[in-house]
């Protein structure tokens, strides 16, 4: 099959074959103009006038037509650059511009109202867009888990504020960083509907759904994280609160009878003839009786404040004094407090200062443990250190969105991590097993979170607390 030499003219050389249209509309007009003004200089030159008559005429009959050319010219091409100018600017999203002479029952009026009326429609469309998008913007941020969009190279284009809690940072500087920088490259590789573990959060569990949408054609990954670990705990939390409460209530209803029989028959004793070894046993044994219900009712009220503590009554507290507060009250060993810079958060700082003693006092406790000739704590002073120098250190400092408060101790460190926020499980001869757990609950009430985990570098335990910074 062949082709002809018309055939394969590129666009380009029909173009320059082809005059512009202004060029035409002269030619059109000149050639309407030609055959009219060829028959006036005939009938002219026909006349019996003189030569400067016959030029002048002709003259002045060329200059008419020159005029005549000029306002077709302008009633045909000014109308259509006007509306070219319209088009522009609605290209460039400009829909200020409106066409002129838009009337109804004209041909040039028509087109007009066509196009300032696609102008309206499209200005409606923008209008509607922006909105839509501003409301989007609005239910992203104020949704409370994180949210993240990256391109097709795995750069981040998106992220909400709750992504940048998680991470630490604000927007602008996680925006165009790839996802292997930002430790979110497992969200990415993992299988969609997946629980994967985060480098930045070393006991959460995070929950991965992925999604594909397009921008500008362009298409991108959203990635949605929510938090398991904390419902997990959240619902281990109101477990244990029922547990408790049951065992409280049962419990406490044998242990006051009990409580009240054993100092009764106490005190009857004085009024019977027993032997006085006998009379003596019997004292023991009911001492032990009622001394033994009491600590266990002590145990059940110390349990209690995990099923009644109440919701933090927040309020701007500064940092620094609390903390150097909460050191003095710690006798046994010294409590170094590194300075940070001034802060403010919003908490409780009733709830703040007792979740410091609880974490301060576990830190010493430990430190103390690496006396070399006692596991206890309260002879540690009437020992040989053999060199070891118990410590506990307390510094903090800023982030973006929070303040990062550590407490540091050179203690043995944790056997099992695991355990160390299970409530009933302690260490300790006379622990209870709820301080760790007790802190924790108020540093996630104030909207934070406690991390515990050994030192890297050197022996001992590092407590870590982030608590959000108030909105200046």
């Amino acid at each position: 099959m062949g082709f002809s030499p018309r055939d394969t003219e590129t666009p380009k050389r029909k173009k320059l074959r082809r005059a512009p249209f202004e060029r035409r509309i002269i030619r059109s007009s000149l050639w309407l103009a030609v055959p009219g003004l060829v028959v006036s200089v005939i009938l002219n030159w026909l006349q019996d006038w003189a030569l400067e008559s016959k030029l002048a005429l002709l003259l002045a009959q060329l200059l008419i037509c020159g005029l005549i050319v000029a306002a077709l010219h302008d009633q045909i091409v000014r109308p259509l650059q006007t509306l070219a100018n319209v088009v522009g600017a609605l290209r460039e999203e400009d829909y200020s511009f409106r066409a002129r002479m838009a009337v109804p029952d004209d041909a040039l009026g028509e087109l007009s109202l066509e196009v300032n009326m696609l102008a309206d429609l499209l200005a409606e469309h923008r209008t509607g867009a922006i909105e839509a998008a501003a409301l989007l913007q609005r239910v992203v941020e104020e949704v409370d888990i994180p949210l993240f969009a990256f391109d097709p190279n795995e750069v981040l284009r998106l992220v909400n504020s709750a992504g940048e809690r998680i991470l630490q940072q604000a927007s602008p500087r996680l925006l165009g960083r790839t996802a292997a920088e930002l430790g979110l490259r497992a969200c990415l590789s993992a299988e969609n509907a997946s629980v994967v573990p985060l480098r930045f959060t070393s006991h959460a569990r995070w929950f991965v759904r992925r999604s594909s949408f397009r921008q500008r054609g362009v298409p991108h990954t959203l990635v949605v994280l929510s938090d398991v670990s904390r419902a997990l705990r959240e619902e281990e939390r109101r477990a244990w609160q029922r547990l408790i409460r049951v065992m409280g209530h049962e419990l406490n209803n044998s242990l006051a009878p009990i409580k009240s029989i054993a100092g009764s028959l106490n005190a009857r004793l004085s009024g019977t003839t027993l032997a006085p070894e006998e009379r003596q046993d019997f004292e023991r044994g009911l001492g032990i009786i009622e001394a033994r219900a009491a600590s266990l009712n002590r145990f059940l009220q110390a349990y209690r404040q995990l099923a009644l503590m109440p919701a933090p009554i927040l309020k701007k507290s500064t940092l620094s004094p609390l903390v150097t507060r909460v050191a003095v009250l710690e006798t046994r060993i010294e409590v170094k407090v590194i300075p940070g810079p001034e802060v403010t958060v919003m908490a409780d700082p009733d709830q703040l200062e007792q979740m410091l003693i609880n974490l301060v006092r576990n830190a010493a406790e430990a430190a103390l443990e690496g006396l070399p000739s006692t596991r206890d704590p309260s002879k540690a002073d009437s020992l040989p250190t053999n060199g070891f120098q118990p410590s506990v250190i307390i510094s903090w400092k800023l982030l973006e969105k929070a303040v990062d408060l550590t407490i540091e101790d050179n203690g043995p460190g944790l056997l099992n991590p695991s355990n160390a926020f299970v409530p009933f499980y302690t260490t300790k001869p006379s622990g209870s097993g709820i301080g760790l757990v007790l802190s924790r609950q108020i540093a996630e009430a104030h909207g934070g979170s406690l991390e515990l985990t050994n030192r890297p570098d050197k022996r001992g335990c590092r407590v870590k607390v982030i608590l959000p910074r108030p909105a200046s």
